[in-house]
């Protein structure tokens, strides 16, 4: 298991959006509205993908060269890279202990008004992180 893969992924543009596939990865069929979005979503959909072969004990496919990748008029292709770990984090959704130190009058009024200091944080740094 490796913490980076990168893949290639054919974007096919029409007036109607843009469908995108990765020939080394069947099943793995994104879509988004412009190419923004796109290269977004393609990343996200070849990291759950990879995590779900991962999860079913699949081989990972050794990826096809971009030289070898053969593209109609409409069609651009790309090489997409994913970081693994963070996908693997989310999906697992595993929890770690942290060590937070607040002012303990802060802490007093927190406890008082019953807030899950917890969430709030993990709320702040998703947030700070411009993670969802």
């Amino acid at each position: 298991m490796k913490d980076r893969y990168s893949f290639i992924a054919v974007f096919n543009v029409a007036d109607d959006g843009i469908s995108i596939e990765f020939p080394d990865l069947p099943g793995c069929l994104p879509c988004a509205d412009n190419m923004d979005e796109a290269i977004k979503n393609a990343r996200e959909a070849l990291g759950l993908h990879l995590w779900g072969m991962e999860q079913d004990g699949e081989e990972i496919p050794t990826p096809t060269s971009i030289t070898d990748i053969h593209c109609a008029s409409n069609e651009i292709p790309a090489v997409i890279d994913v970081f693994m770990p963070p996908f693997r984090d989310k999906l697992n959704n595993r929890f770690v202990k942290k060590t937070l130190s607040l002012p303990a009058w802060l802490a007093d009024l927190a406890d008082k008004d019953g807030v899950n200091c917890s969430k709030v944080f993990q709320n702040a740094l998703m947030d700070y992180l411009g993670v969802k």
